[in-house]
Order: C-alpha cells, then structure tokens, then sequence
C-alpha cells in the first residue's frame, strides 16, 4: 500500500527503494493474496520506471497466482496498461485476446469496456480510424452508463483522433473540446495535453493560425510537464540502481579477495590439463569450421540485405529504392496502372546541421522518415536518396490521390520537431511528383520528371508540393 501511494504522490526515489527492498523480499512471501498484491504492485511500479520488460514478467508472475476470475481479470487490465505505456501493444496480441477472456462483459463490464478502450486507441493511432469508431459506437452507452471518468475522456479523445483523421473536422474539434471542459476541473493531463494537440492539427489544417497557436503553446506546456515527468521517473530508477550497485560493490569487495585465492588454486589445477585440452581443441576447431562457413553464408545473406537499408533512417537506400521502383515499375502487370513518385526534399537542413549540430539534423531525418512511413499504405516504398532527400513510390495511384497524399506528407514533417536547448527545431519539405501516366514506366524518365518537379517546389517557396505536368497543391 505504501509503494501503491508512493507512485501516487510522485515519491518516485522513495517507490523504487522500497521497490527494491520488496523484490527482494518477494522469494520469501508464501502467503497466495499478499504475494499477488506485492506482484502487481511491483509491476506498476517498475511499469512507471519505464522498465517494461520487469513490469510484464511481475504481471504475469500475478497471473499465475491468481485464483479467481476477478482477480485474473484484474491483473490481465494490469498487463495491458504496462504494454500499452510501453508502446507494446498491438490490435491482434495474444495479451489483448487474454484479458478479453478474463474479462467477458457480462461479468466484467467495467474492465472489458477499458479493454476495449486499449484496442480503441491502437486503432485511432495506428490509421484504422473507421475500426475504432466503430467499436466506440458499440460501447458508447457502456461508457455513459458505468459514470467513470477515465473511460468517458479516454472515449472522448480517440473518438476525436479517428474523425480528424477521416477529415470530420467539426466532430472531431466538437470531441476534443468536451476533454479540455472536463480536463479544466480534473488532473487528466495526459488526456488534456492530446486533445489540444488534435485542436492544433485542426486549427492549422483550416488556416486558423492564431487559434492554432494557442493550442501548440497549451499542447506543448502540457507535454513538457509530461515529459519532465517521465524524465524524473527515470531519474530517480537510475539513482536507485546506482545506489543499489555501490552496495554491492562493497559487500562484493571481500568476496572478490576470497574468490582471487580460489581462482589461483583453480589455474594451477587447469595448467595439468592443458595438454589434453589442445587435443580437444583441435577437434573443436574442425566442428566449428564447418559451423563457420554456415555462419559465413547466413552473414552473406545478412549483410546483402543491410546493403539496401539506409543506417541512419532504416528505410531503403538509394540503391535498395532504385533497385525496387525499376522491378515494380517493369513488371507487367503494372503497366496497366497508374504509379506515382515523389522526391522530397527538406527545406534549408543545412542550416539545422550547421545551427544545432549533426546529432539534432540526424534525429530530424530519423523522425521525418517515421513521420513519411506513417502516411503510407503497406505496399508504397519509401527511400533515403541521400543526405536530406527522400524518394516515395505510390503503388496503383491516381495523380489526384498522388497530391493528396504528397500533402498529407508534407504537413506531417511540418508537425515534426525536434528538442534542443529547450527550443523546438522544426523542419518543412518540398515535393516533386511524377506520375507514370505522363512520364511513362521508364525508371530515368521517372525520376527527371520528379526531380524537374521538385526544383520548381524550391522556385516557388519551398514547402510546396508540385507535379509534372505544372500543377501544385495547397500549402496549407
């Protein structure tokens, strides 16, 4: 109870002292409900230290001693949180499945309804808007009954982030802004701080630049406090654990003495076996000559592989990207389509290199090409050309679908920023586009054309999208 009320208030030095002392402890515990109450508590509180890895094993540690229906229903809502804080969750994870089981909505309405809510969110964060909408609308009035404010915000919010991300502005700003009333009289940051950030992406897609700046600042204010929070929490497990080492190696000191003197009786006793040993070498030697070349040829394999991905963005590189558009684009039965390619470029990087530092710059291209890679379909491709260039293929894409998704990319690295100094570096794109029904399927012609395209981006401003055949797209 004293770890549970250390999280709480925010003692987080304190919760992970105490922690450590309990894990310690925990061998020792035989009785079944203290032992799953300590259990749980530790995987909370290791889950708050970021150290997700621990909080699952003590979650299902919890499991395994769980007698009751409820309890088991309880510690899978547990296991749940401690993935989804660690970003390991996904729709289809056989974690999620068990905790549906342990928590059916007839007997468990309240715990199935945050399951659901946990699936909700992976769907509206991971571009399947329409899935958790749907689920929304099928828990909506369980939600609204049960009274609990948590699960009715949580509702809220994800309900905002799929219509905004299905275009229904209005829905969506309507969503967000019943959290900020309700967040004003709370301490729900973490649900305040993102419904300001969907306001700010809505805000800004329509031009409202005075109101979208009022919302950054609050979103921003919100996660610096969120962030300085997690940063403490790291913190303090750091300092713990250096604590906890120095004690070690102190009572660790003496028996390092004793086990010195053990060690030299030990090495005398294995120079008399030397000689035989050679002999087993030998005929180890000639088992792992053949493992080695096994090895040898896996290797070949690997690194014919890392040959094609860019070590920086771990996307492809120029040559794995070439290499992959020029066999799409020959394939036969592509031809019949519509492809469309797209050069991007960052508008003024040498300036972020030269002001903040490589580091900064090479974060910035990192998050560019995660924020590129969220705008894409399965089957798009998407490639570092070299230094802040990127080339994208849009497989079975109209010119008009070409620019829209070229804008929504563009106003995705628009959201990038990076920290430094306390200061957001922010970053925009140009964008060539070329579709083959102009250009053709000729790999060369292609890429001209886009190239052609993205210098007159740069002449026209920069932070633009503009196509082969002259026409541009919206910058907002």
């Amino acid at each position: 109870m004293l770890l549970s009320e250390y999280g709480m208030t925010r003692h987080y030095t304190e919760a992970f002292e105490l922690a450590n002392r309990l894990a310690e402890q925990l061998p020792q515990v035989k009785d079944a409900k203290v032992r799953y109450a300590l259990l749980l508590n530790l995987s909370q509180a290791m889950g708050l230290a970021g150290q997700t890895d621990l909080a699952v094993n003590y979650a299902s540690l919890a499991m395994a001693v769980s007698s009751d229906a409820a309890r088991r229903c309880y510690t899978a809502g547990i296991l749940v949180d401690v993935l989804s804080a660690g970003h390991r969750l996904k729709p289809g994870d056989r974690v999620l499945r068990q905790a549906f089981d342990a928590c059916p909505e007839d007997t468990e309405p309240l715990y199935n309804t945050d399951m659901t809510l946990a699936l909700v969110d992976l769907y509206a964060h991971g571009g399947k808007p329409r899935k958790a909408l749907a689920l929304l609308d099928g828990i909506q009035s369980r939600v609204d009954a049960s009274g609990y404010v948590p699960d009715k915000l949580a509702a809220l919010l994800d309900r905002a982030w799929a219509l905004a991300a299905l275009g229904d502005d209005a829905a969506a700003r309507k969503a967000a802004v019943a959290v900020v009333a309700a967040g004003r009289s709370s301490d729900f940051d973490h649900w305040l701080k993102d419904a300001y950030q969907v306001l700010y992406r809505i805000e800004k897609k329509e031009g409202h630049a005075a109101a979208a700046l009022e919302d950054y600042k609050k979103y921003a204010a919100l996660d610096k406090a969120y962030l300085s929070d997690v940063h403490a929490r790291t913190m303090a497990y750091e300092i713990v654990q250096q604590h906890l080492l120095a004690q070690k190696l102190e009572t660790e000191k003496l028996e390092q003495q004793n086990q010195a003197l053990r060690l030299q009786q030990e090495l005398d006793a294995m120079a008399a076996m030397a000689n035989r040993l050679y002999l087993v070498l030998l005929l180890m030697l000639l088992g792992i000559g053949v493992v080695w070349m096994a090895l040898l040829k896996r290797s070949q394999l690997r690194f014919e592989r890392l040959s094609r991905t860019d070590g920086l963005t771990a996307v492809l590189n120029r040559q794995g990207f070439m290499a992959e558009v020029r066999g799409i684009l020959q394939r036969p039965g592509n031809k019949a389509g519509t492809a469309c390619l797209l050069y991007l470029d960052l508008d003024h990087f040498k300036h972020i290199n030269d002001a903040h530092g490589h580091a900064v710059g090479d974060e910035t291209l990192r998050r560019v090409a995660e924020a590129c890679r969220q705008q894409l379909r399965p089957d798009d491709l998407l490639g570092r050309l070299g230094g802040e260039e990127f080339g994208i293929l849009l497989q079975e894409c109209a010119r008009e679908q070409g620019r829209q998704v070229a804008n929504r990319i563009r106003r995705a690295i628009e959201l990038v920023a990076v920290e430094f100094d306390g200061l957001a570096v922010a970053v925009t794109a140009s964008v060539g586009l070329a579709c083959t029904d102009s250009s053709g399927h000729d790999l060369s012609a292609l890429c001209a054309a886009a190239d052609a395209a993205l210098y007159r981006a740069k002449e026209r401003g920069r932070n633009c999208v503009v196509a082969d055949d002259g026409g541009d797209a919206a910058m907002a």
